[in-house]
Order: structure tokens, then C-alpha cells, then sequence
């Protein structure tokens, strides 16, 4: 055998790789209740699947010219099947220096990033790793400008093949900045924090002593802040979210969603539907089994489900074909739109407008959140990019009004152009802004001036609440059609059937770049 010698020695240090840290650094991440890189792309990929790319990089330690010891990369890249599609993979493994980021070898993820973009795959990070480290300034004798060279290309990324990132660890500095370059992340509780520095650097800074998990673990992640979309109870439930995010987008914006056979009928008519709005407009209902009765049983994905609560999104299956889904909450601020609700809406429709995914939306607006705590947000502002964020959409869209639609978010339903289609309820009614707010200030004076003032007010309410029939509306042709609700998937099943010809001809890059 020729070159046994040289084959003996790629199976010595592909051992080095297989190691990782050594037993001690693999004993500290399992005492931390973290599994190792390796076990992560084992459960990710389909078995057998996975494809090393660099698996030999790594610090070697010579004794003359004899190898004693390679320490490998801290990052393992690769191409691996998931649910039987091709994906780029990019893993950190905290096991050799906390997978400091300027400690890596070469430019590992530039160039799965770089494989991702040019292969036209979907592109899936791994990421339990720190920023810089100073230790690396001793090691090379200088400092330097902070550029990285894994940044560049980024931008293009993301408007072109779905990425999506679990938070497996502490991570901190750039890797911190990954996790939301993604159209989709995920954090383990307990055992997952994102901050662009640790407690050190805090401490450093502000002279603030604060733990890992008080900086930023989940409660300040994805129920304060939404930088992470969703929270996962172990490392095997957050790539299982990964997978299924996955599953719904093609694998770039040159292919269509795949569509999957669910069994479920399209003809499928729900009563209870008719029944799921109270005729009594100030009582709550159950938005998800609404949500449930329309598109395909089993299909519904949420997505950022604790954080801007008042609006529930998320991608679905309609007759087999992916949706973006979204309906407002009444049992969380009765439904309106707040700043955290608009924000995640707003990358909502800019994932289903890069991805090709029918919008349906089940309406219930009541207006933007008012009072002070959202005037101190912005609450203006915001809602002038939802406005611009939906009017810049081009994917087909449906609107079902379920029950109210009401002043400047309640025109976030609508488009001016593009394939739109909008139905209502007979439970529906909208409108500038609500008649009992509405009276108090346009019939200030005269209200005043009655003799009975609460009674004038009642009385001019329900004038106008008379007005307010639905059937008004349909009369006049302001809503193209009232329905049974029971009708309602019927008709979205055709819809998205019939949006699948638009899609087709939306392949590519979408006008607007996506941005996280």
C-alpha cells in the first residue's frame, strides 16, 4: 500500500478532531448539563449524514519533526441532511478555549458561510462560544482593528437562504451578534445566556456585579427583549425547532416552499367557528383554536410566542403548503398593537415576503396601544414601520376580519396592490377609531351642554352603533364579502392553491433586503 503511511495518518489526527477538548473539557460541559458539539450534530443531522469540512485544522505541537498533538478547531463545519435536504452546518465547540472566536483556525466560518451563499443551502448555526479573547493579543503580540472576516457576505445571507441559530451556552461578542443574524433563533433554560459582554466586562464598565444568567439568560432574551424568538427546555427540543422551522422554507429564495400531504381536509368546515367570537364585544375568545380550525391540524410552528403576546404568528400548512400565519391575542392587552408586538411582526412578514410564503391573516385589530408607557417606547414611530413594513410586502396576502378593525393599525391588513383578498365575519366592525372613545371627543361640547350628560352620550353612541352594521359596510362595497366563518378555511384553501402561480413568479431575491 503506497501511501498507507499517509492514510494511517489522517486516521491519527482525525482522532485529534474526534476528541475535541479531552476529557477534561468534556467533563466541565457535561457538568454544565450541555452536550458536546459532536452529540449537538449528531441529533441535528440525519444519521450518517453529516460531511466534515476542516476536520484537520487545528494547533499542532511538534518535537523536532515528529506531531505529538493537534489541538483542534473550536469550530467544526460541514454539510449534513436535515429531514433529507442538504444544509450547511457551523458549530462552536466550547471545549477548546470556550470557543473563542479569534481563536479559531483560518476562516472555518467564512467559508461554510461562504458555502451556504454560493451552494444555495440553508445554513444552520451551532453556537455555545465566546467573542475575542485578550489573550489572543500576547499570543500574536499586538492587538488589532476589530474586523472579522466571517461578517462580510452576511447581508446577502440572509436575503437569500434561510438561517436559523440555537443558543447553546454563555455566548458573548460576535457570536452573540449570530444568533440574531438568522431569521430564526432558539435558547436553552437554565443552561443558555446572549450578551455583547459577559459579567467581567460589566463589572469592568459600569462597576455593576451581575451573574451570567441575570445578564442574559431567558428572561431578559426572549421574554423582555425578544432578541431570541423561541425557549427551548433542553438542547434536543431546540434543534427539533430548528428542524421544523426549517421544514416550512425552501432551501433558497429560487425554489418554492416544499408542500407536505397532511391528511387534512380542505373542504373542512368547523362549527364551532360560528360560535367562537361572543356576540358581547368586550369578552376574550381562544385566538389559537380559531388559528387551529383554519389551517392544517398539527401544522401550526409559533413563533416568538412570549414576547409582543398581543399578535400570535407563526408558519403553518394549508391544504400541504406553508403560510405565514398571524392572529391577534384579546387576552393580552385586548389584542392591540404594542411596540413589542410590531417589532416581531415586522420580521415576520419580511421572512414570508424573502421565502415566498402566502400571508393569512385572521383579524382583530383595535388600533396601536395608547398611554404613556408606550409613548415612551414609541409607540408613533413603530407603528409608522409597521405601516411601511406591510405596504412593501408583495407575497399574496388574505385578510379574514374576525371581529375589529380600527385607525392606522388597522390599515396594517391591507395592501394597495399585489394579489390581497379580504373577507369579514358578520362579527366584524371597524372604523377610524372606536365609537365610545370616538363620541367622547367629536361630541365633547354637546354632551357638555345636556341636561344629562352620561345619557346624551349613550344616546349619541348607540346612533352611531347603528351605523356600524357590517352589512353597511358590505352594502357600499368597502368589504368584498361577508361570510359563514365556517367558510373560512374552505376559501383560504383555495386562495393559497391559487397564490402558488404568484409565487412562482416571485422566485428570487424579494425588492426589500431582509433585515434581523
Amino acid at each position: 500500500m503506497v501511501w498507507q503511511p499517509e492514510i494511517d495518518e489522517i486516521a491519527r489526527r482525525r482522532a485529534f478532531a474526534e476528541a475535541m477538548g479531552g476529557e477534561a473539557g468534556i467533563a466541565e460541559q457535561r457538568r454544565r448539563g450541555k452536550l458536546t458539539v459532536r452529540e449537538r450534530i449528531h441529533l441535528l443531522a440525519d444519521p450518517g449524514t453529516f460531511g466534515e469540512v476542516g476536520q484537520l485544522a487545528g494547533a499542532a505541537t511538534y518535537e523536532g519533526n515528529e506531531l505529538k498533538h493537534v489541538r483542534p478547531s473550536n469550530m467544526i463545519i460541514g454539510l449534513a441532511e436535515v429531514q433529507g435536504r442538504k444544509v450547511v452546518v457551523t458549530a462552536g465547540d466550547f471545549t477548546v478555549r470556550g470557543g473563542a472566536s479569534d481563536a479559531s483556525i483560518g476562516n472555518k466560518g467564512g467559508h461554510s458561510q461562504k458555502m451556504a451563499l454560493e451552494w444555495r443551502l440553508p445554513y444552520v448555526r451551532l453556537l455555545d462560544a465566546t467573542g475575542g479573547s485578550v489573550k489572543t493579543f500576547e499570543q500574536i503580540g499586538r492587538t488589532y482593528i476589530p474586523t472579522n472576516p466571517v461578517t462580510p457576505g452576511v447581508q446577502d445571507l440572509l436575503c437569500e437562504v434561510p438561517v436559523v441559530a440555537a443558543v447553546l451556552g454563555s455566548v458573548a461578542g460576535l457570536p452573540a451578534v449570530d444568533s440574531c443574524l438568522a431569521h430564526f433563533n432558539v435558547m436553552v433554560k437554565g443552561t443558555s445566556q446572549v450578551f455583547p459582554g459577559g459579567p467581567p466586562v460589566v463589572k469592568a464598565a459600569l462597576g455593576i456585579d451581575i451573574t451570567k444568567e441575570e445578564l442574559g439568560d431567558e428572561r431578559s432574551q426572549v421574554y423582555e427583549s425578544g432578541v431570541i424568538d423561541n425557549l427551548a427546555a433542553n438542547e434536543p427540543e431546540a434543534l427539533d425547532m430548528l428542524k421544523r422551522f426549517l421544514s416550512y422554507l425552501p432551501s433558497s429564495v429560487w425554489q418554492m416552499p416544499p408542500r407536505v400531504e397532511t391528511g387534512d381536509d380542505p373542504e373542512r368546515k368547523d362549527e364551532f367557528l360560528l360560535e367562537a367570537i361572543p356576540r358581547e364585544k368586550r369578552r376574550v375568545y381562544d385566538a389559537y383554536k380559531i388559528l387551529n380550525a383554519v389551517v392544517d391540524k398539527g401544522s401550526f410552528f409559533e413563533i416568538t410566542p412570549l414576547y409582543g403576546r398581543s399578535r400570535i404568528i407563526g408558519l403553518a400548512r394549508v391544504d400541504g403548503y406553508p403560510v405565514g400565519v398571524m392572529i391577534n391575542n384579546p387576552k393580552r392587552i385586548g389584542g392591540s398593537m404594542d411596540v413589542a408586538a410590531g417589532t416581531k411582526v415586522i420580521r415576520f412578514l419580511q421572512l414570508c415576503d424573502t421565502f415566498h410564503l402566502p400571508m393569512i391573516y385572521l383579524a382583530d385589530e383595535p388600533g396601536f396601544m395608547v398611554g404613556p408607557e408606550q409613548q415612551r417606547q414609541g409607540i408613533v414611530r413603530a407603528g409608522a414601520k409597521m405601516l411601511c413594513a406591510t405596504l412593501r410586502t408583495r407575497m399574496p396576502w388574505m385578510s379574514i376580519i374576525i371581529r375589529q378593525l380600527y385607525g392606522v393599525a388597522g390599515q396594517c391588513h391591507d395592501r394597495p396592490s399585489g394579489m390581497f383578498k379580504r373577507v369579514a365575519w358578520p362579527s366584524g366592525h371597524w372604523g377610524s377609531m372606536h365609537i365610545s372613545g370616538g363620541v367622547s371627543a367629536a361630541y365633547r361640547r354637546i354632551i357638555a351642554e345636556a341636561d344629562d350628560p352620561q345619557a346624551k352620550q349613550l344616546e349619541i353612541e348607540a346612533r352611531l352603533e347603528a351605523l356600524s352594521s357590517p352589512f353597511r359596510t358590505a352594502e357600499a362595497f368597502n368589504i368584498e364579502e361577508l361570510i359563514d366563518p365556517r367558510e373560512t378555511r374552505p376559501m383560504v384553501c383555495e386562495f393559497v392553491r391559487l397564490a402558488q402561480s404568484m409565487l412562482k413568479m416571485q422566485l428570487g431575491r424579494s425588492p426589500t433586503p431582509y433585515m434581523p
